[in-house]
């Protein structure tokens, strides 16, 4: 049997243009013809979401208020040893920058707002010494000028703190949100005990969310079961009564939650009437009303991608184990429920992440102790209007959930490939 020769010239089309050549250009024009149709959307996602979280992020470590305010002060402070008090220079530089701010109200206000989150009292030591400048006449000493409105002034920590804020990024509310912060030496330290609240803020969030969603998984699951193994007429009532709750708003759930158990509420009254209990239950204004609402709120989103996921089971892996003896609750364990991993972590990913995000539920039935790492971004961003403080926590939140979807992600993968 004779080898075919194969041509040694590469293939052409009828322009003369090798075939291999053409045949990329086609699939490039292809590539760029689809990047094009999906460019709008592309464009649309990074002005919509892209863009709010990068600007949220740069928040976080924004710092313009002193820096800009306080030039000459920062100038003369670049040589302090910052063990004893400035010079003579950094006071008379303290002098003009205050003197200058005192025409402009809003720069003083910003500035002094902002050294007051490191030393309570800043602000009306800046306000009161703006107040008696300029001097009326060229003081022999401004430090001893200085101290006389305000022995303060005579206190090194009130100088370290315009020194932290010399720059316009700072890593203060991000190192708050941790309850960490630098002190004199430029050193990252555990915050005092009556400041350090935020660590115990964030694992009650996270710990509210873990209870929620295993509480969502145990009753979403069999209920997902019950949904696709019923007949097509049954499962699609029950669907109807799972994806009720959607059509109303979640105010408005609370409101009903609140109004069924308060204490004079329909379910005191029944338990009362039936004699079960003899004083009323507090089961709102609590963690206990928190879990029932956030439960009954996120329960379709634990049902749906489990319903998903048991819908492509077929019912005859389970009918064939059992048939060759294996006994049927084992048949279900063994098979059935591994296959249906999918839909629980996609379900349990879900809820979790839409917990540790919730504002309105623990704000309205819970109490003092029950409020999740949104109320305080809604706090200081409604009421103290500290941007830096919402934002840092915010971003926290967001590292929070791309951690959460990384590991999910990667058990997801391990456990495709262990079943494959």
């Amino acid at each position: 049997m004779t080898d075919i020769a194969l041509p040694a010239t590469p293939l052409l089309t009828a322009d003369g243009t090798p075939l291999k050549t053409r045949l990329k250009r086609i699939e490039r024009i292809h590539q760029l013809k689809s990047v094009a149709l999906i460019l709008p959307l592309i464009l649309f996602l990074a002005l919509t979401f892209l863009a709010p979280i990068i600007s949220m992020m740069g928040r976080s470590v924004n710092n313009p208020e002193v820096a800009p305010a306080m030039p000459h002060t920062i100038a003369a402070m670049h040589q302090w040893n910052k063990k004893d008090l400035p010079g003579e220079a950094a006071y008379a530089a303290l002098a003009d920058d205050l003197t200058a701010m005192k025409s402009d109200q809003h720069q003083l206000s910003e500035a002094a707002k902002r050294l007051n989150m490191e030393i309570a009292g800043y602000r009306s030591l800046m306000q009161k010494t703006a107040r008696k400048l300029p001097f009326e006449t060229t003081p022999l000493s401004y430090k001893s000028a200085l101290l006389d409105i305000d022995e303060r002034w005579g206190d090194p920590a009130y100088w370290h703190a315009i020194e932290r804020n010399a720059s316009t990024s700072t890593p203060f509310y991000l190192l708050a949100s941790l309850d960490y912060s630098i002190n004199d030496q430029g050193e990252i330290t555990r915050s005092e005990p009556e400041k350090a609240i935020y660590m115990e803020v964030f694992g009650r969030t996270f710990w509210i969310s873990a209870v929620v969603t295993i509480a969502c998984l145990l009753l979403g699951f069999p209920l997902a079961y019950l949904l696709a193994t019923l007949p097509t007429r049954k499962s699609n009532l029950l669907m109807i009564l799972v994806l009720l709750p959607f059509w109303t708003s979640v105010l408005v759930r609370v409101a009903a939650w609140i109004v069924l158990l308060q204490s004079g509420g329909l379910i005191n009254s029944a338990l009362l009437s039936l004699g079960v209990i003899e004083a009323p239950l507090q089961l709102v204004f609590n963690r206990i009303g928190v879990y029932i609402s956030m439960v009954h709120i996120l329960l379709p989103y634990m049902i749906l991608p489990i319903y998903s996921v048991m819908k492509g089971i077929s019912p005859s892996y389970v009918r064939a184990a059992v048939s060759l003896g294996c006994h049927p609750m084992r048949s279900f364990w063994k098979i059935y429920f591994p296959l249906s991993l999918a839909g629980v972590g996609a379900g349990g990913l879900l809820v979790f992440i839409l917990c540790i995000g919730y504002y309105i539920t623990p704000a309205l039935l819970g109490g003092p102790k029950d409020q999740m790492v949104s109320y305080f971004v809604a706090f200081y961003t409604n009421t103290t209007i500290n941007w830096g403080m919402a934002t840092a926590l915010g971003s926290l939140l967001l590292l929070a959930t791309v951690i959460l979807y990384a590991v999910y992600n990667r058990l997801v993968g391990a456990n495709n490939l262990k079943l494959g």
